[in-house]
């Protein structure tokens, strides 16, 4: 399989038009785009310079290989309105990009003897030249049968990426790990600026980069054992001031704060690195602040009442 094919992207977003360019820039010939919004004709103009903008029926219908970048809660409809309007064809290669779904959403194209692929980059995209370098090495969720396996490890090539296979009955649970890592990630971090900016820090984003980045690398590496702070150490004083200050001057982080506080004190109870009368006193105070208590301190037993 060494001839160049001919790729067509319906959903030219940050994902779908940074795909195509590294396609492009490995020898493959972009035929044909859909984008629908300003910013998605922008980054055709951008990225794939050249390349005609089309309907999705018209770009179905130039090419050996579509890829699918749409959203997720949109892939079933594409898919089907591609199939039924007779846009996709037998033999044709039909890749999504979703990280949840996996081949049963391209049943229609299956159902028309095209080939369906499901191949999910587990990176975050900016939609610009940037993120053309950082494929390199990046990761790929796929899911295909044993014929379109061969693609699979060509495209992989071709981008400069590592390859995984997800099994279709997985690829939901794999999704969820990565949104949870990834996209929860920005809100803590995000929320961590704001209590560093309520401070009075001037550059939270500066105070914050080394030590994010040290404790990623550590819990990367190190997983559980890399926890460190007030929880791990089984400093309820700490933790009790902490609320006090986030619940008078950052509530909107507060929600968070707690939930984190709870799952990172169940997993330190349970490997012994917080004794059980610690424990119950720091989760005490958490489930005070979820329930609305204003902390004042270590609780005692005529304090624990909502705040009015």
């Amino acid at each position: 399989m060494n001839a160049t094919l001919r790729v067509g992207v319906v959903g030219a977003g940050r994902v779908g038009a940074v795909l195509s360019a590294a396609l492009r820039a490995a020898g493959h010939d972009v035929v044909a785009a859909a984008a629908e919004s300003d910013a998605s004709r922008a980054r055709v103009e951008q990225l794939l310079p050249g390349v005609p903008v089309a309907k999705p029926t018209a770009v179905a219908r130039a090419c050996d290989l579509l890829l699918l970048t749409v959203p997720d809660d949109m892939l079933g409809n594409v898919v089907t309105t591609l199939a039924d309007s007779g846009a996709l064809r037998a033999g044709q290669h039909v890749v999504h990009t979703s990280g949840r779904h996996g081949l049963a959403v391209l049943a229609p194209a299956a159902a028309v003897g095209a080939r369906p692929v499901a191949l999910h980059p587990a990176m975050t995209f900016t939609g610009t030249a940037i993120d053309l370098p950082r494929l390199a090495g990046c990761v790929l969720g796929a899911t295909a049968g044993p014929d379109e396996r061969p693609l699979v490890e060509r495209l992989v090539a071709d981008l400069g990426a590592r390859r995984i296979w997800v099994p279709e009955e997985k690829r939901t649970l794999y999704h969820a790990g990565l949104a949870h890592g990834a996209n929860h990630l920005v809100t803590l971090v995000a929320e961590a600026m704001e209590m560093l900016a309520a401070s009075g820090a001037d550059e939270p984003a500066a105070i914050l980069r080394p030590l994010l980045t040290a404790a990623l690398d550590n819990a990367l590496d190190a997983g559980d054992a890399a926890l460190t702070g007030p929880i791990v150490r089984g400093d309820v004083q700490t933790v009790a001031a902490h609320l006090v200050d986030l619940q008078a001057n950052a509530p909107q982080t507060v929600p968070s704060y707690v939930a984190l506080g709870r799952a990172t004190l169940g997993r330190v109870v349970t490997d012994g690195r917080v004794l059980p009368i610690r424990a119950a006193r720091i989760l005490e105070l958490l489930d005070a602040a979820a329930r609305g208590v204003a902390v004042t301190g270590v609780l005692r037993p005529d304090e624990r009442r909502p705040a009015r």
